[in-house]
């Protein structure tokens, strides 16, 4: 049997080189022919798959919310299934930031999407939140997963924390003082993630402000 003449395509191989175009590259170069010719086709070859940019934002999406590990979110310890969930969501969006600003104000469309948020409020309010409460604390969470996943506070110092004396004490400070926690500065983004979501949570834990 012969070869294809071009290579097969489908919705998702097409998704897939577009995130990989975006690890690589940024935002920027996601371009329909930049993606043809990743993929080694015509630029209409793409169009019998995804209708538009648009279409193929949602297709990168979709697959990221298919790494995203709802299971946790079953754990009778709501707590827990929580932070795993939120931890799971954390690292898919770390592996891939430069989707973070394409789809951050962009409707929720996707099925696998709506299930998560759906799963995520469920837990919410078993754990206590009534639901207006549920979906403030939805949203707190987003914010936190999705900025700590975007922003690194530690990259923003390059200097060694001496080198911030005397005109920034207080900075020069708490620097050395990280810098002696466990996995030293080059952790202190993942501490911080890890501090928001205790606290988050320990605010959920307490009651009032989630069930008032």
């Amino acid at each position: 049997m012969g070869r294809p003449s071009q290579p097969l395509l489908s919705r998702a191989i097409i998704a897939r080189a577009a995130l990989e175009l975006l690890n690589e590259q940024g935002p920027d170069a996601l371009k329909m022919r930049a993606l043809a010719d990743r993929l080694g086709v015509r630029g209409a070859s793409l169009y019998h798959h995804v209708a538009s940019k648009d279409d193929l934002l949602d297709a990168a999406s979709e697959l990221l919310n298919d790494e995203i590990d709802l299971g946790p979110l079953q754990d009778p310890q709501w707590r827990r299934g929580v932070a795993e969930y939120a931890r799971g969501y954390r690292r898919v969006y770390l592996r891939h930031p430069h989707m973070i600003a394409l789809v951050a104000r962009r409707r929720v469309e996707a099925d696998r999407a709506l299930r998560g948020y759906d799963a995520l409020l469920g837990t919410l309010v078993r754990a206590g939140c009534t639901p207006a409460g549920a979906a403030e604390a939805a949203a707190a969470l987003d914010y936190l997963v999705l900025g700590s996943a975007l922003e690194t506070f530690t990259a923003g110092f390059t200097r060694t924390p001496d080198d911030y004396r005397p005109r920034y004490p207080a900075l020069a400070d708490s620097l050395a003082g990280a810098d002696t926690l466990p996995g030293g500065l080059a952790a202190l983004d993942d501490r911080g993630f890890e501090l928001g979501l205790r606290l988050l949570l320990d605010g959920l834990a307490a009651g009032p402000a989630a069930t008032a």
